[in-house]
This record gives C-alpha cells, structure tokens and sequence, in this order.
C-alpha cells in the first residue's frame, strides 16, 4: 500500500515538474493559452502559469483575450484591472475593449474608453474599429460621430482599419452618403474597403451602385474575397448579371465555399431562374442545413409551396434536423397552399423540435392557421403564448381583420394597448382591420390617436387604409381630398387604395386619376393594368380596356397566371381557367352546368363585362363559367359530400363575377365557403360575404 501511495506521490512531482517545463518560457505559455478550449482547462492553467512564471505583458494580454472568447468576460475584465505595472499600454486596453465589444458589453466598452485620457493613454489605430462596431450595433450615430472627430484628431480617421469600420457604422446608422464620403476620402483601399461599401450599398438597396462597386474593384485588379463576394450576389438582381457573377466566382475558384455556394443559388433563385438554383442545389455534394433551409425558402419565395414541402421532406429523411429559420420558410410555403391539414401537421413538427416554443415560431403558426381561414387555432395559439410581443399582437389583429371581424380586432386592440405601446405596424393592422368591417368611426379615432396618444407618425401605408375606408363608404371625393392633403408623397398603395374603390362604385373619372400615378408609380405590376381595364369594361368602355391592355404588353408587363387551390382529405387539388388536366373533369364540368342553371333560377346573372376577348355572348359566358374559383368548388361539392364547408384559395383577386356566383352557391347548396384571395378571407354563407361586397 505505501509503495503504491509513494509511486503515485511520485508521479504527481513528475507531473507538475513536466508542467513547469512547458510553461518555463512565454512562447509556450501563449501556444498552451490557445490550446484551452473550455474554460475550466484554461482557469487550471492560468492556476500553473501563476505558480511557475512570471507574467509579461503578451501572456496577460493572451489570457484576457481568451478569457473573452471563452465568455467569461468577468475573469477577463478582473486580470485587466490588476495589471498595475501595464495599466498604460494602449495594445492591452485594445484587447480588453475588442472583448468588451465581441461580447455585446457595448455601453462597457464605452465606459472604459472614456477612463484612457485620465490616464494619458492614446488610443491607436486599432482602438477606434472597435468602438465604432458597438455604435454600428447599438445605431448610436452621435457617438459614432464624436469617435470619428476623436479619430481625426488623433490622426488615424483615413488609416485604412478606421475608415473601414467608419463605413459600416454610418451605414447600420443610415447615413449612406457619408459611407460614400469616407470611402471616397480614402488614400488606400484594402479588400475589406470595398467590401465594406459594396455592403453598404446591399443595405441601403442601392443595388446596381453595388455592382458598379464589384465592377469597378475587379477592374483595379484587387482579387475578390468571400465578404466581397457574398455581399455582391446579394445585389444582383437581373439573370444576365447572375450568369456574369457566377463566372467571377468560378475564375476565383470560390464556389467550392458553402457560403458562396448558397449565396449563388439564392441569386439564381431571386432573378427568376429557379431551375438552375435547383440544378446548384442538386449538384452541392455537402449540403448543411443552410443550404436546405436556402432552397427551401427560394421556393416559398417563388411561389412553388409544393416544391418547398416536397424538399423539407426530402430534408427530414436524410436525417437534417431543421431549425426555426427553416421552419419559418416552410411556414411560408404552407401559407400560399393556405392548407389548414398541413398547418396542423407543421404545428406538431415544431413542437417536436421546439419543445419550449420559440415567440418567432409561435407568432408565424398564428399567422399560418390566420392564412388557413381557422381564426380558432389561431387563437388558442395566440391565447397558449407563454409572452407576447408586438408583433404577435398586431398579427392577432391583423388576422381579425382579414376575415372581416373588425369589432373582435377593435376588443383586442383596446386590451393591448394597457399593455404595450403599439407601433406603425400595429396601426396598419387595426386601420385596415377597421376598413374591411366598415367601421369609419373607430377608423378615424384609431388614426386621430396615432399620433395625439403614441407618438407615431402615419405613413403611407396608414394612409392607404384610410383611403381604402373612405372608398368602402362610397366617400371618394373625401377621399381624393385625403390624398391630396397627405403631408407625405403618395405612394403606390394610397393610390391603389382609390383604383380599387373606384371600381366598386364604377367611378371612372377617379379611376383614371389614381391610374395616371399607378401607372407611373407601379408600372410592373400588372395588377393595376388589370383593375383598371376591369372597370372601363364594367362600364362598356371596351376601348379603353383594349387600350390599358395593349400598354401593359407594350411595356412587357405580364399577367400573373390565375389558379384556385383546394384541399381534399390532405391532397392538394389545383385549377386554372378553362382546365383540362384533372382525369374527373368531364365529372365536374357535368356538375357545373347544372349548378350554374340552379343560381340562373334563384337570380345569377353572368357578369360577361369581365371577359374582354371578343367572342359571342354565350360563349362569354361558357368562359365565365370555367374560371379556377368555380372549378374548385363543384371540385370541393362532389368530393367533400355532408361535410359543411368548402375552403378554397385563389392566388389573385376574387373577380367579381365569380365573387357574385360564390354568393348564389352558398345560398342553394346551404354551404358554407371560404375563400382566400390576394385581398382578404371571403365567407360567404346563405347568399351574403362577410366581405360586404368590397374588396
């Protein structure tokens, strides 16, 4: 027994002897300091240096550095301000600031910079990047401006690392002009120069600026990094660019990074070339989570959900755990398909994987069954939120809104403002929510109350819905008044807000009035081309419509092909106009007819104003009968038999005559239906929509 205690006695002077060796010269000391990667190895260590070394200032500045970075920034702050004999060395109070800063003590790190003049310490050319990163992250523009004087006087504001850092910061502050001041002041650039304005650019969307930068870059011979690269993509907006970046970053021999890989794929994906970001895709032989997540959401924002579902399964049975960020963007997918099955099937998903549910998720699935016509689900999960934020708040309201109930949006309106200050946002919710019940009263106080109670200055958007609110009372001239009163330039939405209305009340002379800004204003969306057409046929004015037409082609704006969507025990049924493709359509086409002669008898009469193809008039109506919204629901009566609703959703506006022969359909067959358009939720039961005939 004593000759095993003696052997490991012996073993244990061996050990720390060893110890002292290693750590008997300061190289080493720093070498072993960088091989600790958790912070008890490293507090044993600082424990041994302490004991056999005496500590000169590049170890103690190595230790406080890797205190930082480990965290615990508390045992790194403690080391610093025991240095006595250091304490007037600029290079350790850098050290100690960039652990401050990477660490989000940011009001500390200013704290601590303010003490170097007590102490005649100057700062250098390295201390100010630092600072101006926590200003950059807090968007504190006046400190960042008397940094920029500090460094002036110190001589270092056009140092290369200084200017650098001075560009981000004006730009997280929203100061891009003098970004571009800097950056054009600058003697000498380095990569991260040009890398740091191309960013710029990316978050100002200035995105051609940004290109002529990368252009302008390449032509000085300066060999594009991963930041430069990355930030560049992301400002590339047109396919013939796309084809010329991605030669770029083949020449550069960069598209073996993940990073550039997905960031390819997405701009692919965001000029409209979705094929060759699938191609990218397919051809990637790691594929992390990020590039699946990437994927997925550049379908959602294709407007393809089914191939966005189809891959996160694709996802799953290889074995990739996803997370809130891809699950947001399959969120976004179940929501354009507004399958209520797949919202609930997605809800089980997340809670599996997020067991204590993040307020991000939880906000998006309220959103998701809001989108899926189920106000139910949607408030048991708003009403289970262990806490809310503002945002889950105003899209509560906002999803009341969106099905007409504005009186439940007012009641939850009233009680979240004992709570929580509401924003823009919030007012954008409850405004609208206002004028798609028709409340013009509560609309007015809500809007009054803006800025006489909270502070908030309407914006456009504000005044959007309360034109929109106007124009549902039939108060055009007001409303035009409104506009023309604004104290902010009109935007596309306000003037939007009034086309619409003008084509409810078949008000042609507003109409060409709100057109004429539009048109100019909103000239790629083919939806204002469309509505204007709509009300000079509405009104026999088929010249006119032919006219708005043959504008929208000439200036190769195109329509947005219309189709229906329903959902059949889990499956998802869609149709476009005049389909041929589901094997049942003779079925469906037999059963059309026959309802169609039953709405003639209650008073149906075919709107044939919206076709504007010149044909006879019964084939007018042959054409009216086979649009997507009627296919779909004589789809949803033979298939969904007793059951007492139908629920369907059309990716553009409702047109009105299906809207009216939706209203004759609810009445003779005693069903309820539910459809979601571009607008809002329609319900119409017995002959009436919750909509109130304007949307």
């Amino acid at each position: 027994m004593r000759s095993c205690r003696a052997l490991q006695a012996t073993a244990v002077v061996k050990s720390s002897l060893q110890l002292k060796l290693k750590i008997s010269t300061e190289d080493t000391c720093i070498s072993l300091i960088k091989q600790c990667h958790t912070l008890k190895s490293l507090k044993a260590l600082h424990a041994s240096i302490l004991r056999s070394l005496h500590l000169h200032l590049h170890s103690l500045t190595n230790l406080i550095s890797h205190y930082a970075s480990l965290g615990s920034i508390s045992y790194a702050y403690t080391l610093f301000s025991h240095c006595n004999s250091f304490s007037n060395d600029a290079f350790l109070w850098n050290v100690m600031l960039r652990g401050l800063v990477d660490n989000a003590h940011y009001h500390r790190s200013f704290l601590l910079y303010t003490r170097m003049p007590y102490l005649h310490i100057a700062p250098d050319n390295f201390t100010f990047p630092f600072l101006l990163k926590a200003c950059a992250s807090l968007r504190i523009l006046n400190l960042g401006s008397q940094l920029h004087a500090h460094a002036f006087l110190y001589g270092y504001s056009s140092h290369v690392f200084v200017a650098n850092s001075l560009i981000s910061m004006y730009d997280k502050c929203g100061l891009f002009p003098v970004s571009e001041r800097v950056f054009d002041k600058m003697r000498q650039r380095s990569i991260v120069s040009w890398s740091a304005m191309i960013g710029a650019c990316l978050q100002c969307g200035f995105h051609e600026q940004g290109l002529l930068l990368f252009t302008r870059m390449l032509d000085q011979g300066i060999k594009p990094n991963r930041a430069s690269i990355l930030n560049a993509t992301a400002c590339v907006r047109r396919e013939n660019a796309a084809h010329q970046m991605h030669r770029v970053i083949m020449d550069n021999v960069l598209d073996n990074d993940q990073s550039v890989q997905n960031a390819t794929m997405l701009m692919f994906a965001r000029c409209g070339r979705i094929d060759l970001a699938r191609s990218l895709f397919d051809g990637f032989t790691n594929k992390d989570l990020v590039c699946w997540a990437s994927m997925i959401d550049a379908y959602a924002r294709a407007d393809l959900p089914l191939e966005a579902l189809l891959l996160f399964n694709q996802m799953r049975l290889q074995c990739v755990l996803p997370d809130s960020i891809t699950l947001l963007a399959v969120i976004q997918a179940c929501s354009i398909l507004a399958s209520l099955h797949l919202a609930r099937t997605l809800h089980a998903v997340i809670f599996r994987c997020f067991l204590e549910c993040q307020l991000v998720l939880d906000t998006a699935v309220l959103d998701l069954y809001m989108k899926c016509g189920s106000l139910t689900y949607a408030r048991k999960v708003f009403d289970n939120m262990k806490g809310r934020n503002i945002i889950s708040w105003s899209t509560m309201i906002s999803g009341y809104g969106m099905h007409g109930h504005g009186k439940e949006a007012l009641h939850l309106f009233y009680q979240m403002k004992a709570l929580i200050k509401p924003d823009h946002v919030t007012f954008v919710s409850i405004l609208s929510a206002c004028s798609h019940a028709g409340l013009i009263n509560e609309g007015w106080e809500c809007f009054d109350s803006m800025v006489r109670d909270f502070g908030v200055t309407p914006t456009s958007e504000h005044y959007a819905c309360m034109v929109d609110l106007l124009g549902r009372v039939g108060q055009l001239n007001q409303a035009l008044e409104f506009i023309e009163k604004m104290p902010v330039r009109p935007e596309a939405g306000v003037w939007g807000a009034l086309l619409g209305a003008c084509r409810i009340h078949s008000n042609v002379e507003l109409a060409e009035i709100a057109a004429k800004s539009l048109l100019n204003l909103d000239a790629e969306n083919p939806g204002r081309y469309v509505l204007l057409s709509n009300i000079y046929a509405s009104l026999g004015k088929r010249r006119e419509a032919y006219r708005i037409r043959n504008l929208m082609k000439s200036r190769g704006v195109k329509k947005k092909v219309g189709w229906t969507s329903i959902e059949i025990k889990g499956k998802m049924y869609t149709f476009v106009a005049g389909d041929r493709a589901n094997p049942e359509m003779d079925l469906i086409y037999s059963e059309l007819g026959k309802l169609m002669e039953r709405i003639r008898q209650e008073g149906y009469i075919p709107d044939v104003s919206f076709v504007l193809h010149d044909v006879e008039g019964e084939t007018k109506e042959m054409m009216l009968y086979a649009h997507s919204e009627k296919l779909a629901i004589v789809f949803g009566l033979i298939k969904l038999g007793h059951e007492s609703s139908i629920r369907i959703t059309k990716n553009l506006r409702v047109c009105g005559d299906c809207h009216t022969a939706t209203k004759f359909i609810s009445k003779v067959t005693g069903k309820e239906i539910v459809v979601r358009d571009s607008q809002r939720f329609h319900h119409f039961m017995n002959g009436t929509c919750s909509c109130g005939d304007y949307w």
